[in-house]
């Protein structure tokens, strides 16, 4: 055993006393040592209920023959983050809870690792920490909360962000929002929706890396702390099998998860995510898969916010492995990728319950997939839409820019009603280097929606979105305005098209415009402090997953 380096012979002596320090005995040192990292806090709403589910993992170790030992994780609550400089922090905790992992089971030579998550960064960050230490390790979430109900209808965290809008367009009052904000989140858990969270949680599923379930079943059902105590089972089952995360996360199931991907219709951030993940699993992963997983992949759910379907809704009909066994039935599935049941993946799926929210694979609500990765001169690295929360109605925009150097001045526009339709609202500098941390933005988005304009105003960023946004939004765009890219050359009244049909995102502008505005062009810096000044130095590009190395 790897834990062995720390507890075994004559001069580890001190070691075993400093494990005696803790409270272990003999006995309980002589077993395998198991981490336990558990992302629990008392800020994040996915995370206030992981105690529980850390309790349920750590009983079931100790049952099967092994000893837990319990560390904490940071985890940034995107929601309350939004829109101020929190929002700069959060994809940023990626790379702090990897790097935190890694130092924490190689520092006290832990033998596997059961890693809790639940919400946006934490899932991804806790996957590529699996796949960089390369020891057994499982993850298991905290599960998604319930929609609350308004007034008779569903309703989540986008509906009263986009409700904010309706109050600045005179269509709702104060009171009202107030009323939605007492409904909108009834239980603790991930966002609702299919948002970064969720998305990342059945991305887990799909690589193989967490039991059935994991992704879907709700927060506050007692079938999620029987899936804590599976996990513990089954990571002493990995550990003497010595499956390791490497030998779960290969290439095929990258391929598979990313046409889950598209089925599912999951958040524009799984690509940063995905990519840095395979990354650390040292597999290549590009845009291009991305886009080829999306033209082969049939769109078969739309779950909030591109339609009234929650997770409460997918877990009800069957799940992620439900939406797996459809794809099988296209061949679009590996099935011989190994899982953390210890088999393949074959021996876990199942058939769908009914028809209400995962359509038949020859049936579905599109041939191809929920995102789409657009190039062009405005975006030669590319750039990612969702393209299952944009309107089907609308294949094409052309509008002229109106261009803001930051999301808080383009909100501010957009609240006071100087946005119009057509208008081409772009936002930079706040890609991975220019924000610095490459800010989600669901404020403006929401806005928009709730001033109807969802349809009729495009909104480019090199910057990021929530999984939460719907509208004609296109985010990521590479190379950012800080590297010189095409956005931080556009200015006010430019004419850019957008082609969903053909995947192209163009700003029309002559060579000699585009020279002059070259020689003239100064990059925007922002002073930074602390980590940020460090995260500038060291991040890739969004189309490069946006890794720190």
């Amino acid at each position: 055993m790897k834990s062995d380096l720390a507890k075994k012979g004559l001069t580890k002596a001190p070691h075993r006393a400093l494990l005696k320090a803790d409270g272990l005995t003999d006995e309980e040192i002589e077993k395998p040592f198991i981490g336990v990292v558990n992302s629990f806090n008392e800020i994040v709403p996915g995370h206030i209920g992981l105690r529980e589910i850390s309790d349920a993992v750590k009983r079931s170790i100790l049952a099967n023959g092994a000893t837990p030992l319990e560390f904490p994780a940071i985890a940034v609550c995107d929601g309350i983050s939004m829109n101020h400089e929190g929002m700069k922090y959060s994809l940023v905790s990626r790379e702090i809870i990897c790097d935190s992992i890694e130092v924490m089971a190689k520092a006290h030579s832990l033998d596997a690792l059961v890693l809790i998550p639940s919400c946006d960064k934490v899932v991804p960050a806790m996957l590529m920490a699996a796949a960089r230490i390369n020891i057994p390790s499982i993850i298991v979430s905290g599960g998604p909360m319930l929609a609350g109900k308004y007034n008779g209808e569903n309703v989540d965290i986008t509906t009263i962000f986009e409700a904010v809008g309706k109050v600045s367009d005179g269509k709702m009052t104060q009171d009202e929002l107030y009323k939605l904000e007492e409904n909108a989140c009834p239980t603790c858990g991930s966002c609702s929706g299919m948002f970064t969270a969720n998305s990342m949680n059945c991305m887990t599923e799909a690589l193989g890396m967490a039991l059935n379930g994991n992704a879907t079943v709700p927060a506050v059902f007692s079938e999620r702390k029987r899936i804590a105590k599976y996990t513990g089972k089954a990571i002493v089952n990995l550990l003497k099998k010595n499956i390791r995360p490497r030998d779960i996360m290969t290439k095929e199931a990258f391929d598979n998860a990313m046409r889950v991907d598209m089925a599912l219709g999951c958040s524009t951030n799984t690509v940063l995510h995905l990519t840095a993940i395979a990354h650390e699993a040292g597999i290549d992963i590009n845009l291009d898969d991305l886009n080829h997983s999306s033209e082969i992949t049939p769109n078969l759910c739309r779950l909030s916010p591109a339609g009234g379907n929650y997770m409460q809704d997918l877990n009800d009909s069957g799940g992620v492995k439900a939406v797996m066994n459809e794809l099988s039935k296209l061949n679009l599935m590996n099935l011989d990728c190994m899982t953390s049941y210890g088999v393949t993946l074959k021996e876990t799926l199942h058939e769908k319950k009914d028809d209400k929210v995962i359509r038949d694979y020859d049936n579905p609500y599109s041939r191809d997939g929920g995102i789409k990765i657009l190039r062009g001169n405005l975006a030669p690295n590319g750039a990612v839409i969702k393209k299952s929360a944009v309107d089907s109605s609308v294949k094409t925009f052309k509008g002229e820019a109106k261009v803001y150097n930051g999301e808080d001045f383009a909100v501010d526009d957009i609240l006071k009603g100087k946005i119009q339709k057509g208008d081409v609202v772009v936002i930079r500098y706040e890609g991975p280097k220019g924000g610095p941390g490459m800010r989600e933005m669901l404020t403006p988005t929401s806005a928009l929606s709730g001033m109807g304009l969802d349809k009729d105003v495009c909104l480019l960023t090199d910057g990021r979105f929530s999984g939460g946004t719907r509208g004609f939004c296109i985010g990521h765009i590479s190379p950012e305005a800080y590297e010189g890219g095409m956005i931080g050359l556009l200015e006010d009244g430019d004419e850019i098209f957008v082609d969903l049909l053909n995947l192209k995102l163009e700003v029309k502008i002559s060579n000699e415009e585009l020279e002059k505005r070259k020689r003239k062009f100064k990059v925007l810096k922002k002073e930074v402090d602390g980590y940020l000044s460090k995260y500038v130095k060291l991040v890739s590009s969004a189309d490069k997953g946006a890794i720190c190395s």
